[in-house]
């Protein structure tokens, strides 16, 4: 199994310590880079695709790096949305 598909098996089991840098490695390999939105974006940062018009629009989770259970529901949700989960299961 890849580390890919261990992230995502992880990830799938909606864990109550998922890190903002297991977010952005996850995403990563669908193709989606994390953009903070100019200098005065604050903590509110946007993950897109340089071919694509559709990007995920989160805030960085602080003071600590775990993302809240309506974060990762929404990043679920978003991937499943957008077809760049088409072809992976729920394991």
């Amino acid at each position: 199994m890849s580390s890919h598909e261990k992230l995502l098996e992880r990830f799938l089991k909606l864990p109550k310590d998922f890190t903002w840098d297991e977010l952005k490695r996850l995403v990563g390999k669908y193709g989606y880079f994390q953009n903070n939105k100019g200098k005065t974006s604050g903590s509110r940062v946007k993950f897109e695709k340089d071919d694509s018009d559709i990007y995920l629009d989160l805030h960085k989770p602080h003071p600590k790096n775990i993302l809240k259970p309506y974060q990762i529901l929404d990043v679920l949700e978003f991937l499943k949305r957008t077809g760049a989960m088409k072809g992976e299961t729920n394991k």
